[in-house]
């Protein structure tokens, strides 16, 4: 009897990330919940006539609404300023300290304030200048920096990974996405050696590793694709150390051969190419503000 053709490898559906799309703001509805009740508070402090921006003007210079559609907002009660209710017009305040938010949802309204996503290449170091003269983030970032712009990168992807990588000059936001203490999550979408069709492998990267510099777990882990004696997988981890993917995949038997990062936190990495870099929207910077508490 002729031997049987060999065994077709198992493939599964690659569910590619998308671009996060804009989120638009209701002229309607009310916000639906502020960090204060409107009975409790007397609303924010006024600055002297002459000094400040009107809020109108601010947000309308935010892109959240004309002056007229903003006008509107806040006779809703739609529009908080540090924490309290605007219940009338004509507030002036202080752009460069003012926290304000749109229905619950923090907006950015510095003129100089820059968050930027860029697709890291493959072999670029993550770095604003490299002494060996290898390609480097700053290169890409250099005509920003030229005209004035003080940007850093938040956090760093190693030479051999590519994806999603943040940068700003808004160091406060910067520190807290970086620090472990507001767990902010990082997706990842690695190519290993080895077919994972073991469950236990999935258990063991959730339960925790134990690595050299102490033990180490992801929170999510997804086999996406299996053949050829490769498996693609998904993982979501709130890690910052280095090398962290790379290293629990090799303890567990499956080293990495690509590694693309597609997310942090809520920003999305989408169809951008390498090397690409977009603004990122107000709903995007809204909703790292609030995974960071700001």
């Amino acid at each position: 009897m002729a031997p049987s053709a060999a065994a077709a490898p198992k493939k599964v559906k690659v569910h590619r990330p998308s671009p996060a799309l804009p989120v638009m703001l209701s002229n309607a509805k009310p916000a639906r919940h502020q960090h204060v009740e409107a009975s409790e508070t007397e609303g924010p402090k006024k600055l002297p006539w002459g000094e400040g921006e009107r809020l109108q003007k601010v947000l309308a210079k935010a892109g959240v609404a004309s002056r007229r559609v903003a006008e509107d907002m806040i006779d809703a009660g739609r529009i908080e300023v540090d924490g309290k209710i605007v219940k009338e017009q004509g507030l002036r305040i202080d752009p460069e300290n003012a926290v304000v938010r749109v229905d619950g949802v923090r907006v950015v309204v510095r003129d100089e304030q820059v968050y930027l996503a860029l697709n890291k290449p493959k072999g670029w170091q993550s770095t604003m200048s490299d002494e060996m003269g290898r390609p480097c983030v700053g290169d890409i970032v250099s005509e920003r920096i030229a005209a004035g712009q003080r940007l850093f990168h938040v956090g760093r992807l190693d030479a051999d990974t590519e994806g999603l990588l943040l940068l700003t000059n808004d160091g406060d936001l910067a520190h807290r996405l970086m620090h472990p203490s507001f767990e902010v999550s990082k997706t990842y979408l690695a190519t290993v050696n080895g077919e994972i069709n073991n469950r236990n492998v999935a258990k063991l990267l959730r339960d925790g590793v134990e690595l050299d510099d102490g033990p180490a777990k992801v929170d999510k882990f997804q086999v996406l694709e299996v053949g050829q004696g490769k498996s693609l997988v998904k993982l979501v981890l709130h890690e910052g150390r280095k090398h962290i993917v790379r290293r629990l995949l090799a303890e567990v038997g499956y080293p990495v051969t690509a590694l693309v990062r597609t997310h942090v936190g809520p920003v999305a990495l989408g169809d951008q190419r390498p090397g690409a870099l977009r603004v990122l929207g107000r709903d995007e910077i809204g909703k790292l503000y609030e995974a960071v508490s700001l």
